[in-house]
């Protein structure tokens, strides 16, 4: 029996022009960030079904940001527009002058006034947006000052979870828009227990879950394996060997028993991949976004259906990209040279039916 749909309202808004077309074009449409400037402005509301994960379906409201309809959301269209809402995404240009700045702000508070009052329990996030304008070296400061000014006109009440700042040139509106999604994703938690599992059952440093069209991160495995691993990592981490002190104790300090050597190889096994992990991007997971979805703009076997996945040998690592379920693909990054591409694959195909039934929510 087929999951039934669960469908999200999501709110997009903002002063005109800045950038929600743009975005919500180059997330769901596949549009290059060089083309977005010939888009068309929105006019009222532009509603789209977005279908994500199979039983997920977004219900994305794109509204125009002329003054006259940002008044009538606040007044007339109230109700209209702020019932039944899962998430608000209020978009800021980092440009704007001081002037419209302070405008926008008003307006922003007046939505969450809204939210309050017709979808308490939905969630906001906020993008400051066109970050690529502001010079390097002054974004960090530029992105706190607009944050700071954002939070002190929140009302009490609403759920703010987070402020971005963004751009269409980088992976930074992956990272934004793949956080406020997850935040919709049912069984997200134990999508990310069985991607946990998979990684172990690969040997594998990690493994990555991406929705198929957006390629928005769905779920990344658990770095540490569990509490008794944690401890007994611990326990080994605190223990001085030769090797790490590079002075020699003249004890035999192997393992007396079988028991003793499995749990040493076990420990030795997760400090190596912890340290993988440390030595991994921060954000890796956004920018494995963009430069996936920019390859499948690019391959014509792709856009036709035809590919069926990707595997890299690097002297580094291996990583194996595959469908896993109808509406997803699967990044598994080991770094251990001997495990080989095929028997990657050959776990990921295992665990095809269990992950389309946790998609499901059918487990």
């Amino acid at each position: 029996m087929p999951a039934p749909m669960i469908k999200k309202k999501v709110l997009l808004m903002g002063r005109h022009q800045s950038g929600k077309t743009s975005m919500r074009s180059i997330i769901f449409q596949n549009t290059l960030p060089s083309l977005t400037s010939r888009l068309g402005a929105t006019i009222e509301v532009e509603q789209s079904h977005q279908r994500f994960l199979g039983s997920l379906v977004l219900n994305l409201w794109d509204c125009a940001g002329q003054k006259s309809f940002l008044e009538s959301y606040i007044s007339a269209q109230k109700s209209t527009i702020f019932a039944h809402v899962g998430v608000l995404i209020y978009v800021f240009d980092v440009e704007t002058s001081s002037q419209d700045w302070m405008s926008d702000l008003k307006y922003f508070r007046e939505c969450l006034k809204a939210l309050l009052d017709y979808s308490p329990e939905a969630t906001a996030f906020v993008l400051i947006h066109k970050m690529d304008r502001v010079s390097a070296s002054e974004r960090s400061t530029v992105f706190a000052a607009k944050r700071h000014q954002l939070l002190q006109h929140c009302v009490t009440g609403t759920k703010v979870s987070r402020v971005f700042g963004t751009s269409i040139w980088d992976e930074t509106l992956y990272k934004a828009w793949s956080q406020i999604v997850h935040t919709l994703v049912p069984n997200a938690t134990a999508l990310k227990r069985g991607l946990t599992t998979l990684t172990r059952a690969c040997g594998a440093v990690e493994a990555v879950l991406f929705e198929k069209t957006t390629f928005l991160l769905i779920a990344h495995s658990e770095g540490i394996r569990s509490t008794a691993d944690e401890n007994l990592l611990s326990a080994s981490a605190s223990t001085p060997s030769s090797t790490e002190s590079g002075t020699s104790t003249g004890t035999d300090t192997s393992p007396s028993t079988p028991g003793e050597y499995q749990n040493s190889l076990g420990s030795t096994a997760e400090k190596l991949r912890q340290q993988q992990l440390s030595q991994l991007s921060g954000n890796r997971f956004e920018r494995i976004s963009s430069l996936l979805k920019t390859f499948k703009l690019s391959s014509p076997s792709w856009s036709n259906e035809k590919w069926i996945g990707l595997h890299m040998q690097l002297p580094e690592f291996t990583a194996v990209i595959e469908p896993l379920t109808v509406n997803s693909y699967v990044m598994v990054l080991c770094a251990d040279d001997r495990i080989l591409p095929e028997a990657i694959k050959v776990n990921i195909r295992m665990a095809k039916q269990k992950f389309e039934d946790l998609q499901a929510g059918t487990v």
